[in-house]
C-alpha cells in the first residue's frame, strides 16, 4: 500500500528537501515538445522558457528548501540531454534548483537497474515511470517503509557524481 498523497502533494508539502534521480537519455515525448523542437531547429530560447517551473522552484527555495537531482549519464549526449542540460537546467538554477552529474562514460552506473524517483524530506519516494519512448505515464508513491532504499540510492548517486557547473564547463557540447 502507497502513500495516500499524490505525488503532487508530496511536492507541494515538502518541508526541507526534494530530490530527484533522472536516469533516461531521452525524456522528449514527457515535457515541453514544442520547446524540444525549437531547440533542435536551433532557434534561440525563449525568455519565458520554464518560468512556470522557475516559479514553482522560487516557491520552495525563497523558504530555504533545497531542490536538487542527479542526472545518471554517459557520453556523447543525446540530442534531448544536450537541450535538457543547456535549456532546462541552466533555466532551472534561476530557481534555485541544484543539479548534479553522474558520467557513467568511463565507468560502470553504480546504479544499474534503479529508475527515476523523488525523495521527499528521505520520508516519501515516488517511483516515475515511462514507456519505451519517453513518455511520462504516472507514478507510484510507495510507503514510507521504502524510503531508506531510496535514501542509499540518493546518497550513492551524490557521491559520484559532480555539480552540473563544473561538469558543464568541461564536457558542453
Amino acid at each position: 500500500m502507497g502513500s495516500s498523497k499524490s505525488l503532487g502533494e508530496l511536492f507541494d508539502t515538502f518541508e526541507r528537501e526534494a530530490f530527484r534521480l533522472e536516469t533516461l537519455d531521452d525524456y522528449s515525448n514527457s515535457g515541453n515538445t514544442d520547446a524540444y523542437q525549437a531547440f533542435l531547429a536551433g532557434e534561440p530560447q525563449p525568455d519565458d522558457y520554464n518560468d512556470g517551473w522557475v516559479s514553482e522552484l522560487l516557491s520552495h527555495t525563497s523558504k530555504g528548501k533545497r531542490v536538487y537531482r542527479v542526472h545518471i549519464l554517459s557520453r556523447p549526449l543525446t540530442p534531448y540531454l544536450r537541450f535538457e542540460l543547456g535549456w532546462g537546467y541552466r533555466k532551472n538554477a534561476t530557481g534555485g534548483e541544484e543539479f548534479f552529474i553522474l558520467d557513467t562514460t568511463d565507468k560502470l552506473n553504480p546504479l544499474e537497474g534503479v529508475g527515476d524517483f523523488w525523495l521527499f524530506d528521505s520520508v516519501n519516494a515516488a517511483v516515475m515511470n515511462y514507456d519505451d519512448n519517453g513518455a511520462y505515464t504516472g507514478s507510484e508513491v510507495l510507503p514510507e517503509s521504502r524510503a531508506q532504499e531510496f535514501i542509499e540510492y540518493r546518497d550513492r548517486a551524490l557521491s559520484q557524481a559532480i555539480p552540473f557547473p563544473e561538469w558543464w564547463a568541461k564536457y558542453e557540447e
